[in-house]
């Protein structure tokens, strides 16, 4: 599988990778549901089997049990894949999330990421959201700290603004930004991947099947029928009316329509059905996906991963929790694997 080098980095990473937020199963407010474990290490190690050579996790993924099911799926394995993982995002023994960039939560954040997933240091370590807005410079300084104390190998970020970007660059070099991008999810576009570009800063998107969305597999039945944890059911892009447009476009056949994606830059191809008449109309609208955010990207290298944390702006009472507690084990993690 080809590679491409990750910003700054000295890391070469294959243009998909493995997302392990699903794995993190049910009990917390970000979750997609339960999911079984014993189906998430083959499915990772499947990944591996074909070559991909990063995950990215986050603490936050059920509260710490996405970090140690990667660490289960990866005992034992060389090579090793590149470890990606997440900080910010915090906290309490009640499960409650919050957010906190204060420089003595993010170095304790950092030491239990590293306890978890069983490693001594961490290959890319990444501000899961810029929130709170005022102590983001703290935070990333705390980051350049870790970076040089060996904790971790690469700093980067996730979800910033392109002012954000800059208070960071001023501080010290990104390495990365994660940002979500599908065919229904473009704002980045405008300004935030011309920016990485001219910045030497890698960019591996999030949700770039659109959660779920794009794949052919989901459907209005499914949708309805989705746990009542399952954060997507307050999705936008999972709710009337944009559901039904974004269902046509992977189910419909686009001869007669436009697509609303299709004449925003770059090339324009229609779709049939779920294929793309580009290739003979032997490609589903998930390898088109795939083909459509290679082709708009450049030259920024762009690492697609299927799954990523959700946005909750966390109460102010939960902000900066202390002292913060250990994730809590869930032994109630159950049903079908969606990763």
């Amino acid at each position: 599988m080809q590679k491409r080098r990750l910003g700054n980095s000295g890391l070469h990473i294959t243009p998909i990778g493995i997302g392990a937020w699903a794995i993190g199963g049910g009990g917390w407010s970000g979750s997609m549901g339960p999911q079984n474990d014993a189906d998430s290490i083959p499915a990772i190690h499947a990944a591996l089997e074909q070559g991909v050579n990063w995950v990215d996790t986050a603490a936050l993924y059920g509260l710490g049990h996405s970090e140690r099911m990667v660490a289960r799926a990866l005992k034992g394995r060389t090579p090793r894949p590149y470890l990606f993982t997440k900080c910010e995002r915090v906290w309490d023994s009640q499960g409650r999330i919050g957010a906190c960039l204060k420089a003595e939560s993010i170095r304790r954040e950092c030491e239990d990421s590293l306890r978890r997933l069983e490693v001594d240091v961490i290959d890319l370590y990444q501000i899961h959201w810029p929130e709170p807005d005022e102590d983001m410079e703290e935070g990333w300084t705390e980051l350049v700290r870790l970076q040089q104390a060996g904790k971790v190998r690469f700093i980067g970020v996730s979800n910033l603004s392109v002012s954000q970007m800059k208070r960071a660059q001023a501080i010290a070099p990104i390495t990365s930004l994660q940002p979500p991008y599908s065919l229904v999810t473009r704002e980045i576009e405008a300004d935030i991947l011309p920016y990485a570009k001219e910045n030497n800063i890698g960019v591996i998107v999030y949700s770039p099947m659109s959660a779920g969305l794009l794949t052919g597999a989901m459907t209005r039945e499914r949708v309805a029928n989705f746990t009542a944890e399952d954060w997507r059911k307050n999705l936008p892009n999972f709710q009337e009316p944009l559901l039904s447009r974004n269902l046509e476009l992977v189910e419909s056949p686009a001869r007669d329509r436009q697509p609303a994606w299709e004449n925003t830059g770059g090339s324009s191809h229609r779709l049939d059905r779920g294929t793309s008449r580009r290739h003979g109309g032997d490609c589903r609208i998930s390898q088109y996906e795939a083909s459509f955010r290679h082709h708009r990207s450049g030259d920024v290298p762009v690492g697609p991963q299927r799954n990523h944390g959700t946005r909750r702006s966390p109460e102010p009472a939960t902000r900066c929790l202390k002292p913060r507690a250990k994730a809590i084990d869930n032994p109630a993690l159950a049903g079908e694997h969606l990763g």
